[in-house]
């Protein structure tokens, strides 16, 4: 654990900034890209290294990053919901029904959709809580933030490896 510690601060940093609302559109693009970049440059300080960044090193640790800000942001969300019985789907719901209600297919699919959007919420207003809702925010989550860590790990030991001069 003390060998990835920057990972599972950038990835905490990264799952409290996913729950802020405005920065919250910008998470996967942005704030775990550079979540992943402070993680490398926070392990090269610590370990006091100056020489490249290996990849393979630089994709452990945006995954680690990702992963940990999956955990907490989905912790964070979900207690968030518990708390308030209240979430972004609640507050979204007529703009999800007129989507829903707008796509080219049968209205028997629509009608289930719209039942098992309807059920979620409802769940969520009268206990705060909906397994559906935390399945679909813990997979989400964990899909989305390990790629853009990855991503981010990867494009970060380029552009420090870009900068390290060998005179």
């Amino acid at each position: 654990m003390k060998k990835y510690i920057s990972s599972f601060v950038c990835g905490f940093g990264a799952g409290v900034l996913q729950i802020v609302p405005i920065a919250k559109s910008f998470s996967c693009c942005l704030i775990l890209p550079v979540a992943s970049f402070i993680a490398i440059v926070l392990d090269r300080k610590a370990n006091k290294l100056s020489d490249k960044v290996p990849l393979k090193k630089a994709l452990i640790i945006g995954l680690l990053t990702g992963i940990y800000a999956a955990i907490f942001g989905s912790i964070f969300d979900l207690t968030i919901t518990m708390i308030t019985k209240n979430n972004d789907l609640i507050a979204a719901f007529p703009e999800l029904q007129r989507l829903v209600n707008n796509f080219p297919i049968d209205n028997n699919l629509k009608e289930q959709v719209l039942n098992l959007f309807q059920k979620v919420r409802e769940e969520i207003l009268v206990y705060g809580f909906s397994w559906l809702y935390t399945l679909s925010v813990i997979v989400n989550n964990f899909i989305i933030n390990t790629i853009f860590g990855a991503i981010g790990g990867m494009t970060s030991a380029q552009i420090i490896n870009s900068r390290i001069n060998y005179t």
